[in-house]
């Protein structure tokens, strides 16, 4: 059975929120959850076994055909994308920004979909910066809810197609159902082996870097270790992408046509390949990225060398 998102709505998971705390008082802070609630587990039980069999009925992704001239041992682990351009995509079609946002939705579950067929590992998007909450309030508002409401809707999609979701960011500023919502899917998820979709969420790359310095300034403190022993290796143990096994993107993706990088993973792109596509996020679709992914497996990356 093909990659579908058309499934029936699942109701929320809510659980205690472990989010209580000051973000530098907490080590590691993606990786704690709180307990599941009943419902969580019921619910990843029942999604779990209803597309088992579905599962087993799929071809792997070794046997996947891909597109003309791409290599799959040149794809790149990880990929991640500033999804700009959703108010100017509204705008120029005489629609709500509202629509624009709810159209890039659309079009990120559509990159999921191709990153699970094409073998791809981890895809990191910057769905929400820390810059956002001095937009308009009506708007911050829609897009707080509309985050609630894609991951009640995909909820089934993450267990059927064993996709693990990690959102970073400083979620203590988010409404408190959601931060709720998030902390229980990344752990209802966090077993998946297939693709990892890592949500950067009230995040700049600023952001990262100061968390994990003040982490690391608080276990010198502690006496846990000695400031000379902070190195490269330690620090990156502290940033926010310590959640996934290849916590350095390959492939930066921008579209809209701007050239910057907008304070996204500024620590973690320092050997990035970089690719500006002229779409706006909703029209970004398979033709781009297939584009996109051809241009990175035509570079030669030397790391500085």
């Amino acid at each position: 059975m093909p990659f579908s998102l058309h499934f029936s709505p699942t109701p929320p998971i809510t659980a205690p929120s472990p989010l209580s705390k000051p973000f530098f008082l907490v080590p590691y802070y993606h990786t704690l959850h709180a307990p599941k609630s009943p419902l969580c587990s019921s619910m990843e039980h029942a999604l779990t076994h209803q597309g088992k069999q579905e599962a087993f009925d799929r071809r792997p992704e070794d046997s996947q055909t891909l597109p003309l001239g791409l290599r799959r041992d040149a794809m790149p682990s990880h990929v991640a994308v500033i999804m700009d351009g959703n108010r100017r995509w509204a705008r120029l079609r005489d629609l709500p920004v509202r629509s624009g946002y709810e159209a890039g939705v659309e079009s990120l579950r559509k990159i999921v979909e191709i990153c699970c067929k094409w073998g791809i590992k981890v895809l990191s998007v910057f769905a929400f910066s820390s810059d956002n909450w001095f937009r308009p309030k009506v708007e911050v508002e829609f897009l707080m809810s509309l985050f609630e409401r894609g991951m009640q809707e995909d909820t089934g999609i993450f267990f059927r197609e064993n996709i693990r979701i990690s959102v970073i960011g400083d979620l203590t500023k988010l409404p408190k159902a959601l931060q709720e919502l998030m902390v229980n899917l990344e752990e209802a998820t966090k077993n998946n082996t297939r693709f990892q979709l890592i949500v950067a969420v009230s995040y700049s790359g600023h952001y990262d870097v100061v968390q994990a310095c003040q982490r690391l300034a608080l276990k010198a403190k502690c006496g846990l270790i000695e400031p000379s022993d902070i190195n490269v290796s330690l620090m990156e143990q502290e940033l926010e992408t310590n959640c996934t096994e290849f916590p350095h993107p390959d492939l930066l993706i921008r579209t809209s046509g701007e050239f910057r990088i907008s304070n996204f993973m500024l620590w973690q792109l320092a050997y990035t390949e970089l690719f500006f596509a002229q779409s706006l996020w909703p029209d970004f679709g398979e033709a781009e990225f297939l584009k996109a992914l051809l241009a990175f497996q035509q570079r030669q990356r030397r790391y500085g060398v």
